[in-house]
């Protein structure tokens, strides 16, 4: 299989393969569309199981990201960048400068920022050899609080299309996931008075949940069975498949996660079980936002116009579904693609 008939090819502009001998950099870096703008998106650091794996995940992530910048209304194209890796063992400050002048030499087509397994710190490294780097110390920094303050608020807009709710009190919400995203969207949701259910594969993690913020802490495998309100998958993608769909007993899935749906056809699918899907490029936009300012030179308040916007636009796309009988995921990515399509 080469990279043209792959089946995550979607017309990517540019897929630059990275290596440095003395750091044992392994580096994919995609740039999905540029029409709107340059492209922004991570770098995710991950111990993939190979090159095949790796190259998926650059695919998708960068191709979402385009779509993700059209739905928030961002000058801004869609990129990714992955480093084949462990995080723990194999990073060191000399590798984030040689993916740093990676970065450097496609001058400025493609600008990055934290993701899985890279951190603020990794940042600024990297923008000592390169200025095309955003979330870096003195700028937006870590974005997972604006990602769960956005996802927040659409989590309340499916809520209140699904439910006939106006507020979260009372609700039980189950999260898969309470890393970096996850912790700041329980507190968002303890705060709002819902009720949670949590996992990870993190044991402190669990336990700051359940301390903090009353969670009850479950099975990995356990939290797609749960009788909730609502499903928010806020660690890595696909989780919504052949094997878990089944078993959703949830009205609406919406978290910060991206790629929740591991094939095009679990939206329709999650339709036809009732469930609402709030499509994750769009609810999960909020650190986009962030560090975009940075990028294009928009201020906070502008910002923070552009994140609540995210409300509007999921009621858009839920009544245009329900308008048209359409899964909500092909709604989205008809009106992204309307928006960078030229």
């Amino acid at each position: 299989m080469t990279l043209f008939d792959h089946p995550e090819f979607s017309g990517h502009e540019q897929v630059v393969f990275s290596h440095d001998g003395a750091t044992g950099l392994r580096a994919i870096i995609a740039i999905h569309n540029t029409s709107r703008g340059p492209a922004l998106g991570g770098c995710r650091m991950w111990p993939y199981a190979d090159e095949t794996a790796a190259l998926e995940d650059a695919l998708r992530l960068s191709r979402g990201m385009t779509y993700k910048a059209a739905m928030a209304g961002l000058d801004l194209g869609g990129g990714k960048a992955v480093i084949i890796g462990d995080a723990k063992t194999d990073k060191s400050e000399a590798l984030m400068k040689a993916f740093g002048r990676a970065v450097d030499r496609l001058n400025r087509r493609y600008i990055t920022a934290e993701d899985v397994g890279t951190t603020v710190a990794d940042m600024d490294t990297i923008r000592t050899v390169t200025d095309h780097v955003v979330g870096v110390t003195g700028g937006a920094g870590d974005p997972s609080n604006s990602t769960a303050h956005g996802v927040c608020i659409g989590i309340l807009a499916a809520v209140r299309h699904k439910l006939g709710r106006d507020t979260l009190d009372g609700l039980h919400v189950a999260v898969q996931g309470v890393g970096h995203v996850g912790r700041f969207l329980c507190d968002y949701l303890h705060k709002a008075g819902a009720r949670l259910s949590v996992t990870d594969i993190d044991r402190a993690a669990l336990e700051r949940a359940e301390r903090d913020f009353g969670a009850a802490v479950v099975g990995p495998d356990e939290i797609f069975g749960l009788d909730c309100d609502l499903f928010a998958p806020c660690a890595l993608g696909a989780v919504v498949n052949d094997a878990t769909l089944p078993g959703l007993k949830c009205p609406i899935v919406a978290g910060s996660a991206n790629n929740v749906l591991d094939a095009a056809r679990h939206g329709a699918a999650l339709r036809r079980a009732g469930i609402l899907y709030a499509p994750d490029y769009v609810i999960n936009a909020g650190g986009l936002i962030d560090v975009a300012r940075f990028a294009l030179g928009f201020d906070i308040e502008t910002a923070r116009t552009k994140l609540h916007r995210i409300d509007g636009t999921l009621t858009e796309i839920f009544a245009r579904a329900d308008a048209e009988d359409r899964p909500t995921a092909d709604v989205a990515d008809a009106i992204a693609e309307e928006r960078f399509i030229r």
